[in-house]
C-alpha cells in the first residue's frame, strides 16, 4: 500500500492543552514487555507476532478487530497465582474478566476455581465440565432462577449479599434438601485509590452488607441460626486496578475483627476469609504492577498478623484475580481506516472498532498504550487519538499515544492489555458485530468466540 505523505499533527505534547506526555518515547518500535503478553515480538520483518503467529496472517484469516489472546501467558499467569499462593489457600479467577469454555477448561487444568456473577457465567462455567464445588457463586441480586441452579448444580459456595438473599438462599436450599456453603459480603469503609465506579468498599454503593451500625453482624446472626446454610467465611472486596496494598490491610484489620465479634457472640471461628481481588496490570509503561508472589506473601502476612493479635486461628484465604491473569494476555487488533490531523491539536486515527468493543475509556477515562503491529517505522513520532467508528465524540479507544508520522489507512495497529473486561462488555451498538477472540499457541490460532455475524443480530429481531 502506498504510503503518501500527509499534513502531520503536533509532534510533542506540550502543544495539546491538557498535556498528557511530556515527550515521544524514544523507540516506536519497541514493545513494552510490561504491556504485552509474554509471547508477542517482532519478526524480521518487523511484523509483530504472538505464538509464532504474525499479526498479518491473523487478520487475513480472522479480520479486524479481533482480541487476540495469548494462551500460554494466559496458563502461565494462572499457574502463577496458584503456586504463589499454594495449598493452603484457593484462587478463583474472577470470570467476569473473560469467560469461555475455552478459558474454563484451561483453568481447570491449571487448578483454578472460578468465580461467577450471573447465570450465563454459571451455565458457561458447568458447559466447560468444571466440578461445581469449584465454582463461587457472587452477585448483588441473584434471581431466585439463578440461586435454585447454582444449589441444584452444587456450587462451592454462593457469597451473601443482602439481607433478603440470606432467607432466599435458606429457603431454596431447605426446599432442595441441601445444606449450601455461604459466605457474607461485607463492605468494609476503605477508599480504594481507583475510579469510583470500581471502588466497592465504601458504604455508599450497592454491594455487600455494611460493618458500620453492626448490619453485617446481624447478617451473620441471622445466617448462623439457618439450618440450610453453612456459614463458611467473610468475603470482602474494595475496588479493582489497585496497586496499593494499604486498603487490603485496612481491610483484613476490619474483617478480622468482625470474625472476633462473631467468635466472642456465637463461639464459632469461621475459617475462610475471601479478600477479593482487584489487583493492578500495566495498561501503559507508566503502570507498575506487583508480581503474584509479592502479593500473596503481603497478603499472608496481613491476614496472620491481624489473626494473631484477635488470637484466632488464621482462616484460609482465598483471593479472586480476574484482570490481573486475563488482561496482559491479549490486544486487540484494529486496521487503520482513516488518519486525520487538526493542526496545533493532535491527529485522529480512526479504526475499525470502538467502543463497542472497549467501553472502558469511555466509562473510566481508563488509559491504554498503542502500537503500528504490521510493520516498523524511522518516521517522526506524532501525537494521535485512536478513535472508534461509531456515532459518539466520546468513541476513544487510546485518548493520547504516539504513532509513526507515516501511519495509513490499511496499517495495523493494536492495543496491548485488553484481555479484561473488553470481550466482557463489548455490545452491539450503531449493530456493531462483537468481534472474535482468537487464541494463539506454538505457531497456531483458533478461534474461541466467533466473530458475530449480521444473522446474529437478525435471529433476535422477531418483529
Amino acid at each position: 500500500m502506498s504510503r503518501s505523505a500527509h499534513p502531520a499533527g503536533p509532534r510533542h505534547a506540550d502543544v495539546l492543552p491538557e498535556g498528557h506526555y511530556a515527550a515521544p518515547p524514544v523507540d516506536l518500535n519497541a514493545l513494552d514487555p510490561k504491556v504485552w503478553a509474554q509471547t508477542v515480538t517482532r519478526d524480521e520483518d518487523g511484523v509483530v507476532t504472538v505464538g509464532g503467529v504474525d499479526v498479518k496472517t491473523l487478520a487475513e484469516e480472522v479480520g479486524t478487530p479481533a482480541y487476540v489472546l495469548d494462551e500460554e501467558d494466559f496458563r502461565a499467569r494462572a499457574r502463577a497465582w496458584r503456586t504463589a499462593f499454594g495449598h493452603d489457600a484457593d484462587v478463583f479467577y474472577a470470570g467476569k474478566a473473560f469467560l469461555s469454555r475455552a478459558v474454563v477448561r484451561w483453568l481447570d487444568e491449571e487448578g483454578l476455581n472460578l468465580d461467577v456473577c450471573s447465570g450465563g457465567e454459571l451455565g458457561t462455567a458447568l458447559s466447560a465440565g468444571l466440578a461445581p464445588d469449584r465454582i463461587a457463586f457472587h452477585g448483588n441480586n441473584k434471581t431466585p432462577a439463578e440461586i435454585r441452579r447454582a444449589v441444584e448444580a452444587g456450587v462451592g459456595r454462593i457469597v451473601l449479599d443482602s439481607f433478603q438473599e440470606i432467607v432466599r438462599v435458606a429457603h431454596l436450599a431447605r426446599e432442595l434438601g441441601k445444606r449450601q456453603r455461604v459466605q457474607i459480603r461485607v463492605t468494609v469503609g476503605v477508599e480504594a485509590h481507583t475510579h469510583e465506579f470500581i471502588a466497592t468498599a465504601h458504604e455508599d454503593q450497592k454491594f455487600g452488607i455494611p460493618l458500620a451500625g453492626g448490619q453485617a453482624a446481624e447478617a451473620v446472626r441471622r445466617a448462623l441460626q439457618l439450618d440450610s446454610l453453612d456459614v463458611i467465611g467473610i468475603h470482602s472486596h474494595i475496588g479493582s486496578q489497585i496497586f496499593d496494598m494499604s486498603g487490603f490491610e485496612v481491610a483484613a484489620h476490619r474483617v478480622v475483627g468482625l470474625l472476633k465479634d462473631i467468635r466472642d457472640e456465637h463461639g464459632v471461628e469461621l475459617p475462610e476469609i475471601d479478600l477479593g481481588g482487584g489487583l493492578g496490570i500495566a495498561y501503559t509503561s507508566e503502570d507498575d504492577p506487583r508480581e503474584p508472589h509479592e502479593i500473596a506473601k503481603a497478603l499472608t502476612e496481613i491476614v496472620t498478623r491481624e489473626c494473631e493479635a484477635a488470637r484466632l486461628r488464621t482462616p484460609r484465604i482465598s483471593v479472586e484475580p480476574g484482570r490481573a491473569i486475563a488482561g496482559p494476555t491479549a490486544f486487540t487488533l484494529y486496521e487503520v481506516g482513516t488518519v486525520k490531523p487538526l493542526e496545533g491539536l493532535r491527529t485522529y486515527v480512526s479504526v475499525d472498532g470502538g467502543m463497542s468493543d472497549n467501553i472502558r475509556t469511555a466509562l473510566y477515562d481508563a488509559e491504554y498504550s498503542v502500537a503500528l503491529v504490521s510493520r516498523t517505522s524511522d518516521a517522526e513520532p506524532m501525537l494521535v487519538r485512536v478513535v472508534g467508528k461509531h456515532c459518539e465524540s466520546g468513541d476513544i479507544v487510546v485518548k493520547d499515544a504516539f504513532l509513526p508520522a507515516d501511519l495509513a489507512p490499511g496499517d495495523l495497529i493494536a492495543v496491548p492489555a485488553t484481555g479484561a473486561y473488553c470481550r466482557s462488555m463489548a455490545s452491539n451498538y450503531n449493530h456493531a458485530l462483537r468481534p472474535p477472540v482468537v487464541a494463539v499457541r506454538e505457531g497456531e490460532a483458533r478461534v474461541i468466540v466467533r466473530r458475530e455475524t449480521e444473522e446474529d443480530l437478525l435471529r433476535l429481531d422477531v418483529g
